[in-house]
């Protein structure tokens, strides 16, 4: 075989390897920042779910504050 035959198979050959190790590693970083975006939106979303149960129970505390202030005025007359 000449040697520019060789010298070519063996570019090829690296130049493949290269380009499928940079595959594999950028797959593998973006699988890392998925997973990260995902526990972010997770939290996110419990935040929001307990906000939510939060202002239900104020608006309840609410309604009982102001029947409480409205038997106390009854009470006074």
């Amino acid at each position: 075989m000449e040697p520019t035959v060789i010298v070519a198979v063996v570019s090829l050959a690296g130049t493949l390897a290269g380009t499928f190790a940079g595959v594999l590693t950028g797959a593998k970083l973006t699988n890392y920042r998925l997973k990260q975006l995902e526990a972010k939106v997770e939290r996110h979303n419990r935040l929001v779910e307990r906000t939510y149960r939060l202002e239900g129970q104020v608006l309840e505390l609410q309604h009982d504050v102001r029947d409480l202030k409205e038997n106390r005025r009854e009470m006074q007359k």
